[in-house]
């Protein structure tokens, strides 16, 4: 008891030097906040904050640091970046200790605010040491074009909750529909057997921007809900928690070749590390979806006729785990360097849960002395220079298999790897105005596996660019911001995908002969960027305007011109042959074929 006593005075210090350098909730800010995400590249690029840009989410405190340190340098901001500085404080007020300052409110300004404009919910304990806000979603867009309209709606609610500053809970619910059956005409889709799969924007194996959804069963359209949330733990030092979310690795503005953040979220143990200025440190481990049966796990339901039973296979297990040290030397320069693997047994390995790894060495261990094959491992890195004040300078590497010998002149194997370079040019000389480009490149094989549980991907949608493997995407974006909250963009994407090939082991034929043409070193030996079987060029004017915080209207026009390519004669027996019209079924929407101008309007509370 003396011993405790003595220590107890020890621990009461520790915690309240934490709590001293502890800013409140360590809760991820959805990266389809497209705004706030824009504004703080605005501020990194211009040179009036200092922030590593290659992992996100980034969580509210961080938000609420970098916009306290944009305040102390407001001296360099013009009339429009202060307004929408104020107006970001006010947003992460809860973060900076303060009461939300809303519009037709009720509130006595020190413990809670009811507000309608934006719609929120606000409480706070005078001591501070419990926090909390609601927040309705509501929001409708409406596409429209020569081939009839699509209805987009979707409503429900977020709470987010900190206690006694190290505590962090939260969790959001969006019921998302797709309307479209009535508007969808067999005169522009006669070969389409269901004008329900018209109104579906976004599949597995699309090759578009659009976010991965697991659809739910509907006779109108498409329907899905967005179920997020998670409990962090946290200080000044970092954070650790299970969540569900999306995340985004490799420094990237259109699509990251890394993780893009596009597919479904997923549940996962997370860990981020800050000590010091200069290095972040994250890791997670996920449980991913592999939409593979696993014909040793089932249900048997018994069924309405007798000695029938109708048997419910399971999917396959999938896990993933990924760390990534990220490093800012000298204020301009910063890499990060990662490794991960995706992995299937039945239960999760113990040995990649070992945040500080190199993956693939434990998964030697672990497989090659049975003479099974390895899990999925990888190995990717991202760099960001900023040279001048206003410019950005970017690059991502994802390295799916490497070998050096591959890299001479002699050898016509070609490493399955894909790498992104990119710049951001922003405030100068025309304040508000920016201009951005990415050029994205992926060998053949990159993202895939002979083994469909171990592919990079998660409800069947690929992790990485939406391209996938032997394909090649340019962005070109241009930027203007009027005035606070407004942002008006025109960009240009020319997406090209070469010839398919499935990821194929040798073998031996139904004679017994070995079969050689198929395996992945005679698929790696193809020229890559050969035939183009699908191109899509589209140019898109949109303007966004952040009414009230998250609040949103919007409005587009764009145009697309998609184009198949005929391909029906293999080189080797892996290829993936087909008809022009099979590749626009099997890359896009029948929404965006052929050639076509599109309109959308919309308007949200929330993303």
């Amino acid at each position: 008891m003396k011993r405790l006593a003595r220590l107890l005075p020890a621990l009461c210090i520790l915690l309240s030097l934490s709590t001293m350098h502890a800013l409140a909730q360590a809760i991820p800010v959805s990266m389809q906040y497209t705004e706030v995400y824009d504004f703080a590249d605005e501020l990194i690029t211009d040179g009036i904050i200092c922030r590593q840009t290659a992992v996100r989410p980034y969580t509210r405190q961080q938000f609420a640091a970098m916009f306290d340190e944009a305040q102390q340098r407001d001296s360099l901001l013009d009339r429009r970046q202060r307004k929408t500085l104020d107006f970001y404080r006010n947003v992460f007020a809860l973060e900076r200790d303060t009461m939300v300052s809303g519009y037709v409110q009720y509130t006595d300004r020190r413990t809670f605010d009811l507000s309608l404009a934006s719609p929120q919910f606000s409480y706070s304990t005078p001591n501070r040491l419990f926090k909390m806000s609601i927040e309705p979603i509501l929001g409708m867009d409406l596409y429209g074009s020569k081939r009839g309209a699509i209805i987009k709606r979707w409503w429900g609610a977020e709470l987010r909750m900190d206690i006694a500053k190290h505590l962090s809970i939260w969790g959001s619910l969006r019921d998302v529909s797709y309307n479209g059956t009535a508007a969808l005409s067999d005169t522009y889709y006669p070969d389409l057997t269901s004008k329900i799969d018209g109104a579906k924007l976004t599949k597995p194996g699309f090759l578009n921007m659009e976010q991965g959804v697991q659809y739910k069963e509907a006779n109108y359209g498409g329907d899905f809900s967005d179920s997020r949330g998670g409990i962090m733990a946290h200080a000044w030092f970092g954070s650790i928690g299970i969540q569900r979310e999306q995340i985004r690795w490799g420094d990237a503005y259109h699509c990251s070749n890394i993780l893009s953040g596009r597919t479904p979220a997923v549940p996962m143990v997370t860990l981020q590390l800050t000590p010091c200025s200069w290095f972040q440190f994250d890791y997670f481990h996920a449980w991913l979806v592999s939409n593979v049966a696993d014909s040793t796990k089932y249900f048997d339901e018994t069924t309405n006729v007798e000695g029938q039973i109708k048997r419910h296979y399971r999917p396959a297990n999938k896990f993933m785990a990924a760390n990534m040290f990220t490093f800012t030397p000298i204020k301009y320069i910063s890499f990060s360097l990662g490794n991960s693997i995706v992995y299937s047994e039945n239960n999760v390995q113990a040995a990649y849960f070992i945040p500080v790894a190199f993956y693939k060495s434990l998964d030697h261990l672990l497989t090659k002395g049975l003479g099974v094959e390895n899990q999925n491992s990888q190995a990717f890195a991202s760099v960001s220079i900023r040279p001048v004040d206003h410019l950005q300078l970017y690059g991502s590497f994802y390295i799916d298999e490497f070998k050096f010998a591959r890299l001479k002149s002699s050898n016509p194997e070609n490493n399955p790897i894909s790498y992104l370079v990119g710049f951001n040019w922003s405030g100068w000389p025309v304040k508000g105005l920016s201009l951005r480009g990415e050029f994205m490149r992926a060998y053949i094989a990159c993202y895939t596996h002979s083994i469909s549980v171990l592919t990079w991907a998660s409800n069947s949608y690929n992790l990485g660019h939406y391209m996938g493997d032997n394909a090649q995407s340019i962005f070109v974006e241009a930027a203007y911001r009027p005035i606070r909250g407004m942002r008006i963009v025109l960009s240009y994407t020319n997406d090209t995908k070469y010839n398919s090939y499935r990821y194929l082991r040798g073998g031996v034929n139904s004679n017994g002969a070995r079969v050689t043409d198929g395996n992945i070193g005679q698929t790696i030996k193809q020229k890559p960027f050969d035939r183009v079987i699908y191109r899509n060029d589209e140019v898109t004017l949109k303007g966004i305007y952040e009414v009230h915080p998250n609040m949103y209207l919007r409005i587009s026009l764009s145009y697309n011109n998609a184009r198949g390519y005929d391909n029906l004669t293999p080189t080797i027996s892996s290829e993936v042959t087909g008809t022009a019209q099979q590749y626009l079924n099997r890359y896009l929407p029948v929404w965006n074929h052929g050639s076509c101008f599109t309109a959308m309007g919309g308007f949200s509370f929330g993303f």
